[in-house]
């Protein structure tokens, strides 16, 4: 036991600093949960602050756009997990059929380069490009005889905005993966397809597609976890009080309240749900990941 603990000392140490800083800034800050049950007073800290018990969220769930927040939460995390598995499995499978091994690598190093990038660089790169005025998306649209469409500024565009411009940066990310899942299908069934007469279209439905179903299935079934996390900094990057209606979702209202409007109480108590909520949904995606794909952590 103790040669095996010294063997494996050195992967240990490796995992060291990424244990500190989960630590630090994902566990400790946990302590600040107190404050969903109380009315915080900065100046008498977290543990001497009025308690008010579940006044908090009475509150929260009394608040006049609560419901319609939950629901673009769940509209625009929706759109984000369906796009996010048909674009990457659809340019997975085209791109798979490339020859060429120079122009596939640059194709994939083209789509892969926005998941590195920041939403602050995207969405003043966004902002320009959609504009109703000078955006050469509504240039294109103009000269198609097609009106000007405020992609940003109106309510009934801005959530499928939000999601075809998140698809767009990471879509790049689930082709790589559905790519390497392609290289684990045995050649042979597609020789033994060919011999039954099968076209390439035919050998992609028949071979390729259910090979690829058990990673469809995992990935579709741990986004689940992800479903409240409609993404906060695209959103905050993006939007403006004319799309609050149809844009607005959790975390930007947890952000307003207890930053803008420094009732921190209450946003604690929101963001407290949103975690509650989203680790019922994990526990539930991992469960299915099981029952579907026989995939577990432990």
């Amino acid at each position: 036991m103790k040669r095996k603990t010294i063997r494996e000392l050195p992967f240990h140490l490796m995992i060291l600093p990424g244990f500190l800083l989960v630590l630090v800034y994902s566990y400790v800050p946990m302590a600040g949960i107190i404050m969903a049950f109380e009315r915080f007073v900065p100046s008498k800290g977290m543990f001497h602050s009025p308690w008010v018990g579940w006044k908090n969220f009475e509150y929260m769930l009394h608040l006049p756009g609560t419901l319609s927040v939950l629901g673009n939460t769940f509209f625009i995390a929706g759109m984000k997990m369906i796009g996010g598995i048909i674009v990457p499995v659809t340019f997975a499978l085209l791109l798979n059929e490339a020859r060429h091994r120079l122009f596939k690598r640059s194709v994939q190093t083209i789509i892969y380069f926005p998941h590195f990038l920041s939403w602050i660089i995207l969405s003043g790169i966004l902002i320009d490009i959609l504009s109703p005025s000078t955006g050469i998306v509504n240039g294109l649209l103009g000269s198609l005889g097609i009106p000007s469409v405020y992609f940003l500024g109106d309510p009934g565009w801005f959530p499928y905005t939000l999601a075809l411009t998140d698809v767009w940066k990471e879509f790049g990310y689930g082709t790589i993966v559905y790519l390497a899942a392609l290289t684990s299908i045995n050649p042979a069934l597609y020789e033994a397809a060919s011999i039954d007469g099968a076209g390439r279209i035919r050998q992609t439905v028949s071979v390729t597609l259910p090979a690829l179903l058990p990673m469809i299935v995992l990935m579709s079934v741990l986004s689940l976890g992800n479903v409240l996390n409609a993404g906060f900094e695209q959103v905050f990057n993006l939007y403006s009080p004319q799309v609050y209606k149809t844009g607005d979702i959790i975390d930007t209202l947890v952000f307003r309240i207890g930053l803008e409007n420094a009732n921190y109480g209450v946003a604690t108590a929101v963001g407290l749900f949103k975690s509650v909520v989203s680790f019922v949904m994990i526990g539930v995606s991992y469960v299915l990941a099981y029952r579907l794909t026989n995939y577990r952590i432990f």
